[in-house]
């Protein structure tokens, strides 16, 4: 049996409180956000395979939307393993991107839709929000799912690849190696980057950089796996990420350098144009 809408608002009202409360989000934008969104608005018609922690999908038994309103990483294309997030990981990373209203936000890798809802949300309508998807089907599905939101524009894109100009936050939803140079190079001063960074078996862990001046603070917010990414893999970094996510510390790093410089002491993910960095940041404006 369906549930009826208001039993619907009431579950998605508890719902969002109960992921925001498993990371300690405490920010009501994004408790609001959680709590309007209607999930099975962007999800295929269920019964709904749902991912357990043993890694095996396991349908619904009846397409009730109440099963969307737990903390559940539901299948888009199970066979592929292409999966609309556990929200309450999804939640922690978005608040700490910290999208306000009016912002220019990016979303890369944006599925079928439902967390650019989120995204909308809480940029506003005087904001602006570029969902890109590099899958034609999903792509497809996200625009209709999206198009009564006028702040939102969905491409068939490659978001490694796809200029946006100036913004103040993007948001990578796929696994990459590294923070492009596009994506630091479109950040205004303050502005946020969040993305998996990723080895060849998809895990790793979600890195924050934040935009200040000339420089950019960073940090390791969680560890977990990502889809990879079309275009934003190189596979030099990503053999150096298999060796060394699992040894050494994601909380130690400080800081991303730009700059050229030898290895040095503090460097935990030293590459061609970038480096991750234990030292203090040092900003310059």
């Amino acid at each position: 049996m369906v549930s009826p809408v208001l039993e619907l608002a009431e579950l998605r009202a508890g719902y969002a409180r109960a992921v925001c409360a498993m990371t300690g989000i405490a920010t009501p934008a994004v408790l609001r956000a959680f709590a309007t969104v209607p999930r099975e608005r962007f999800l295929p018609p269920g019964p709904w395979p749902v991912l357990r922690q043993d890694g095996i999908y396991e349908t619904t038994p009846d397409a009730d939307p109440v099963h969307l309103y737990r903390d559940v990483t539901v299948g888009l294309d199970p066979e592929r393993r292409l999966n609309n997030g556990q929200p309450s990981v999804l939640a922690h990373l978005i608040d700490r991107l910290g999208a306000r209203p009016g912002d220019r936000l990016v979303h890369v890798g944006c599925g079928t839709g439902y967390y650019t809802a989120i995204f909308a949300e809480l940029v506003g309508p005087s904001g602006r929000v570029e969902a890109l998807e590099v899958e034609p089907e999903l792509a497809a599905q996200a625009r209709e799912n999206l198009a009564h939101l006028p702040q939102v524009r969905v491409l068939e894109a490659d978001g490694t690849a796809w200029d946006p100009g100036p913004v103040e936050r993007i948001f990578v939803n796929a696994g990459v190696t590294h923070p492009l140079p596009l994506w630091l190079d479109r950040l205004t001063d303050g502005g946020t980057l969040v993305a998996p960074l990723t080895n060849g078996d998809w895990l790793g862990g979600f890195l924050r950089v934040e935009k200040r001046g000339e420089a950019y603070a960073a940090r390791f917010l969680l560890s977990g796996a990502a889809y990879p990414c079309t275009g934003g893999r190189d596979a030099g970094i990503e053999a150096a990420l298999a060796a060394w996510f699992p040894a050494l510390d994601q909380g130690t790093v400080q800081s991303l350098r730009r700059d050229a410089h030898e290895v040095e002491e503090t460097c935990w993910l030293h590459a061609a144009g970038f480096c991750l960095s234990t030292a203090p940041l040092e900003v310059t404006r």
